[in-house]
């Protein structure tokens, strides 16, 4: 099937037909309406090849993959890249993924893609409080969008969860459970989400007359493994927290095994509450407690964002958009039991006793 047999058909220019097809804006709404409906009953199938020679525009993609440094998890991703794929496959573009091995490399990839314009733009994640990359992209005239906001961020688009609230909110939940003692594994404050998590969980404290204990904020790298390791130095505190505010599902999983070692139940002697709602959290042993925030939703309207600023101009500014994470209870996040940390102070003394990641 040919673009001339739909102009045959409708008695209008090829040129028209094609223009209508790719949404241009100098075709009425009405003949792109009667277009695609002769196309869809026509069964006409558009070459992509053909459309971008005929356009000059790539029709792809790319989402720049965040450094391999122990901050980044697989499930996450997959969500977020499922989201991307699905709307570009509805859309005919073509999702890149870029893994720049370091800043520097990151750079050159933008300037290399200023020259080629081998990509129409650019999704870019892991936001920095001070990140170089929004002005850089900005200098380049690169399209892009943020999963996540910076400092920098206020003339860019981007689509981000109040962090500030979900944390403010989860340790609110806790303090309302009737927990006081309430500690916040985290990360480096280096990245935007990981220092507004940490303001979250610190404001409601404050509002609720709790003291802010110090020893209570463990920074951790982002995987199973830093959860455990933040959890020990947590349990062997000389009063050990009640509760605890997890930046991430994986080391809210994390957290969770380091208490079963210690022959302890996640949500009994201690409660916990991750973030980011994955769907493996639902398969733990008690399911694991969670904000969630909508990942796949995330990467669709990344896609969109960033389309509509390459084919119609968009500005930037246009395309901010700030969502609200939400409780999931499932099995972990439960009012403190009475008597404890007493219980566990034997078992801290025990020189004998494995902790995850350590040998005895």
């Amino acid at each position: 099937m040919k673009l001339n047999t739909i102009a045959q058909r409708l008695k209008l220019s090829e040129s028209t037909v094609s223009r209508a097809l790719n949404d241009y804006q100098d075709i009425s709404a009405d003949t792109k309406a009667l277009v695609r409906k002769a196309a869809n009953e026509l069964g006409y199938v558009p070459n992509p090849h053909a459309r971008r020679l005929a356009s000059g525009k790539a029709d792809n993609i790319a989402y720049v993959m965040p450094r391999s440094d122990g901050q980044v998890n697989a499930s996450f991703l997959v969500e977020l890249m499922t989201g991307m794929a699905e709307a570009l496959n509805a859309k005919g573009w073509d999702l890149s993924v870029l893994v720049p091995n370091s800043a520097e490399e990151e750079i050159d990839i933008f300037q290399k893609i200023s020259r080629t314009r081998h990509v129409s733009g650019l999704i870019i994640s892991r936001t920095l409080t001070r990140d170089v990359r929004f002005k850089i992209l900005h200098e380049l005239k690169i399209p892009f969008v943020s999963h996540g906001r910076s400092m920098d961020s206020g003339a860019a688009a981007w689509i981000d969860v109040d962090n500030v609230t979900a944390f403010y909110d989860m340790t609110a939940h806790f303090i309302a459970l009737g927990h006081r003692r309430i500690a916040h594994i985290g990360g480096e404050e280096s990245y935007n989400f990981s220092a507004q998590r940490a303001r979250g969980w610190r404001d409601a404290l404050v509002q609720a007359g709790i003291m802010v204990d110090p020893d209570f904020h463990q920074k951790a790298e982002l995987s199973y493994a830093g959860g455990a390791l933040a959890m020990q130095s947590l349990l062997m505190l000389a009063e050990p927290p009640t509760a605890v505010c997890c930046i991430s599902d994986h080391v809210a999983i994390g957290a969770m095994r380091a208490l079963r070692d210690c022959g302890l139940v996640p949500g009994r002697e201690v409660s916990v509450i991750g973030y980011d709602g994955l769907e493996i959290g639902n398969w733990l042993e008690p399911p694991l407690s969670t904000m969630k925030q909508p990942l796949q939703s995330a990467g669709q309207q990344l896609v969109e964002i960033v389309i509509n600023m390459v084919e119609h101009g968009d500005s930037p500014k246009d395309h901010q958009k700030l969502y609200r994470a939400t409780l999931v209870r499932r099995g972990t996040d439960n009012p403190p039991v009475p008597g404890w940390p007493k219980r566990l102070s034997g078992y801290r003394q025990d020189k004998n006793t494995t902790f995850v990641g350590e040998e005895k």
